[in-house]
């Protein structure tokens, strides 16, 4: 008798379940799926124990009928597919027949439904697998689906489900993500009897982001409108002795993609990927392509490792990306992914850099204990370069500000007028190296006029500009430390940290300089040779190319020693050494896997964070109003290329606020 045998549908099932069924929250989200493709507009979920003694879910939708509620706990049984070819063009988001089997062959499961079609329900029971009966019920339109015991009778897998608080968090943020792909429709969540999420239509995404995550989300989101990209994609290849006149006139397909969410500013910084919420045709998905777009985007806005928030619908033909290569579907495949990819990346760059959103310095709510009661909290310090050292250890003290008088009586002395931004500056280089800011025109400011009595009755459109056009309009006061630029704007106070504002200045200068191929270089009278660690020598053979396009003329020089004979005009000769192997020290994991574009960003932002201007350097009031011009005509004035804020803005709503103005 031979060893192969055909499993039973019993085994099959429970098979099968371990790959559909990993925890509560995968029931709940091939349930809640299905209710979503039946049409319904309301939905209800109650669990009990985080979904191990019960999982409920209720929906208005089209229901089924009596022979289609037996069928549907067969494998492989579906209404959204009929043909191979339908795999093509999926759109629905389940299609695949297994979830209903498979959860009934680990639970108890209970279904009630009945479509419009017929006068009467269905109620149909089955535990483990097995139909216990098959009856007839009142009810309304619609499905209710009962999960027991789910596990009872595969105690092998119950025992790796985690605790309650950990698996009612993985349904919660599965609700709460379907919820903001469907905001037409009404959700309800409910643990043990306690309501968790209530939502109800509404118009758009961001009247349902307030719904789920509150006003203090909202107030940072930026819209994205909805932008269409149109992929021309070549005619199929035919072989030249079977065209024709036809063949020959053929036109190219077109794929068309659109995009649309809402995203936030670099000054929210996330630690993980789970405040980002991707949609592909309202499918909830987790797409290393997508996660990579928004990833570079944000390349040289935000901090290593850290994360936007972010909600993101992309449509497109359900031809142009594959939904069936993952057995719970939460990863797909596009037809042309680099196209995505590229799309997605560009649109919120573009996006990023026409908001200009800006930091605000936070104001507690209510009014502050004494300061024996204050609790101290610090933020976590982030990786960036040794001239960005904390300040606060310094003691502060009324001289500390220098106000430069002249500048506000000059400032009492003009006429009301608004400036005009000028053309970015260049930053000549003196003999020994060290970078110099130069002294602009002293630029025309704008005096705000009184335009009322009451600070209680404030015009309307006062506090207009929140965001970092306003940089323009910015006038310098003095110096903080030696180290912050204190400037008054229309809409308030703004705090300007010297060093990554010119940080920010340098890498697109050097950026632009690199790309057009006219950096400046420093010739040395003398080869500077260093040595190399074994490490180094690799990132050097790989990046050589890329390190001479950027101004440092390089050759081998003996065994992991190389000869730099130039470097760019910016750099000081004592830091060129140090900027080397801080390029060559990048870590490993970040350079491979990054692309050319990434590689010649972080090396840009090396030079430009060695060029800056450091902290603790006292500057001239011509110098301080340069800076603020220049960086207002930057294409990205809100953070440096290591993602540190540069402006900080302390509202007049805010400061009224505070002195209970208003």
């Amino acid at each position: 008798m031979g060893r192969i045998r055909i499993l039973s549908d019993n085994v099959a099932n429970k098979i099968a379940a371990g790959e559909v069924v990993e925890r509560p929250a995968s029931v709940v989200k091939e349930l809640l799926e299905n209710a979503l493709d039946a049409g319904a507009a309301d939905i209800r979920i109650d669990i009990e124990t985080a979904g191990r003694r019960l999982i409920r879910i209720q929906d208005d939708g089209c229901g089924m009928l009596r022979d289609d509620a037996l069928l549907a706990f067969e494998r492989h049984a579906t209404s959204k597919l009929s043909d191979v070819k339908d795999l093509l063009s999926i759109a629905t988001l389940g299609f695949r027949g297994e979830a209903l089997p498979s959860i009934a062959s680990v639970s108890r499961l209970v279904l009630e439904t009945r479509s419009a079609e017929e006068q009467t329900g269905t109620r149909v029971e089955i535990a483990g697998g097995k139909l216990l009966r098959c009856d007839e019920a009142a009810r309304p339109v619609g499905t209710i689906i009962s999960v027991r015991d789910l596990f009872y009778n595969v105690p092998a897998r119950k025992k790796f489900l985690r605790s309650d608080q950990t698996e009612l968090a993985h349904i919660g943020s599965l609700v709460t993500h379907y919820s903001l792909g469907h905001t037409n429709k009404r959700f309800e969540l409910y643990h043990d009897g306690r309501e968790l999420l209530h939502v109800t239509p509404v118009s758009g995404i961001r009247d349902r982001a307030f719904q789920v995550f509150g006003s203090e989300v909202t107030e940072d989101l930026i819209h994205l409108e909805p932008h269409t990209f149109e992929l021309r994609l070549p005619p199929p290849y035919i072989p030249p002795h079977v065209r024709d006149h036809r063949t020959e006139a053929a036109e190219p397909d077109v794929a068309h993609f659109v995009l649309e969410g809402l995203i936030t500013g670099p000054h929210i910084q996330k630690q993980n990927r789970n405040s980002v919420y991707l949609f592909v045709n309202g499918r909830l998905i987790r797409d290393k392509t997508l996660m990579h777009a928004i990833q570079a985007a944000y390349h040289n806005l935000l901090p290593p490792g850290c994360f936007p928030f972010a909600v993101l619908f992309l449509n497109c033909d359900p031809s142009e990306v594959d939904v069936n290569v993952h057995p719970s579907k939460t990863e797909v495949r596009f037809r042309h992914s680099g196209g995505v990819h590229d799309f997605v990346r560009d649109t919120l760059r573009e996006v990023l850099m026409q908001s200009r959103p800006a930091s605000s310095i936070p104001i507690p709510a209510s009014p502050l204990p004494s300061r024996y009661e204050m609790p101290v909290q610090r933020a976590a310090a982030l990786p960036f370069s040794e001239f960005s050292q904390r300040v606060e250890q310094v003691s502060m003290a009324p001289e500390d500000i220098e106000v430069e008088t002249s500048i506000a009586q000059r400032a009492e002395e003009l006429p009301e007028i608004v400036i005009s931004q000028s053309q970015p500056h260049s930053v000549p280089v003196p003999q020994n190296g060290a970078p110099r800011i130069p002294s602009a025109p002293a630029a025309p400011l704008r005096r705000i006029p009184e335009t009322h009595t009451s600070l209680g009755n404030l015009p309307a459109g006062w506090d207009y500009v929140d965001s970092l056009y306003a940089l323009p309009d910015l006038r310098p006061l003095g110096q903080l430390h030696d180290s912050f630029i204190i400037a008054a704007g229309r809409d308030g106070l703004w705090i300007i940290d010297q060093h990554v504002a010119h940080e920010r200045i340098l890498f697109e200068q050097v950026l632009r300089q690199r790309a057009a191929g006219t950096v400046e270089v420093q010739q040395l009278l003398m080869p500077l040779v260093i040595q190399l660690a074994p490490s180094q020598q690799f990132e050097y053979a790989r990046i050589a190319d890329e390190l001479t396009a950027h101004g440092f003329e390089t050759e081998p020089f003996g065994q992991r020693t190389i000869a730099i004979k130039s470097a760019p005009a910016a750099i000081g000769p004592a830091d060129i050494e140090k900027i080397v192997f801080e390029i060559l020290d990048t870590a490993e994991a970040e350079l491979r896997s990054a692309s050319l574009e990434e590689v010649r960003r972080s090396v840009c932002a090396t030079i430009a964070c060695r060029a800056a201007i450091k902290i603790n350097t006292s500057l001239e009031p011509k110098k301080m109003e340069w800076l603020l011009r220049a960086l207002a005509s930057c294409e990205y004035p809100m953070t440096c290329p290591h993602g540190r804020p540069i402006a900080l803005r302390y509202s007049t709503k805010d400061i009224l606020k505070s002195f209970h103005r208003i």
